[in-house]
């Protein structure tokens, strides 16, 4: 069993939608499962502590989901062409991890939202990149050979699956395509990667 993290961090439900999309096109590979983890929100002005266990929605990720994943997608809203700051925080917080070798060798994609056509996610999409090379991750994008890249109208970008929100958290029949399509290939080539 291929175990593919879908880490993410959402402020106003978009970027969740895309997290569970790709989980969709994971599970749809025989062997591969989906863990969906998200982030707590940070503060501006102090150091703040959450529950370990939200309210409501996804569970909050440990280093330990992490560690012990075979695959990682991540994502964020886009924030003046960069990650949100609590998933950048939380990337920021996993210096054991790459200390350990734990993500080396390993699959990764990134995904994002951002609120219009050009508010930033080509640039969000590689500076998520960045840390992830840093821990000698793979990263996987989204090939040509996806009819829904060529013909898309809102989100969708080689190097990650992105939906443009235009104040809604709907996806695009494009956007769900191509969050599915990189969700299947990132489990494909975990399990690839796993079993060689």
């Amino acid at each position: 069993m291929a175990r593919i993290l879908v880490l993410y961090y959402s402020s106003n439900g978009a970027t969740k939608t895309m997290a569970q999309q790709i989980s969709r096109g994971i599970e749809s590979i025989e062997g591969a499962e989906a863990i969906i983890r998200t982030v707590p929100n940070i503060s501006t002005v102090c150091e703040q502590s959450e529950e370990s266990i939200p309210e409501s929605g996804s569970l909050y990720a440990s280093l330990d989901d992490l560690n012990h994943c075979d695959g990682l997608a991540l994502g964020s809203p886009t924030h003046f062409g960069n990650m949100a700051a609590p998933l950048k925080y939380f990337i920021d917080n996993t210096t054991e991890s790459w200390f350990n070798g734990s993500l080396a060798g390993k699959p990764a994609a990134v995904f994002t939202s951002t609120g219009s056509m050009h508010g930033g996610q080509e640039t969000t999409l590689l500076s998520m990149m960045l840390p992830l090379l840093h821990h000698g991750m793979l990263i996987l994008g989204i090939p040509s050979s996806e009819h829904a890249l060529r013909e898309t109208q809102s989100g969708g970008t080689p190097y990650g699956a992105s939906h443009v929100s235009h104040n809604s958290t709907s996806l695009s029949k494009d956007e769900k395509t191509l969050c599915f399509a990189l969700g299947a290939r990132l489990a494909s080539t975990a399990l690839k990667l796993k079993t060689s």
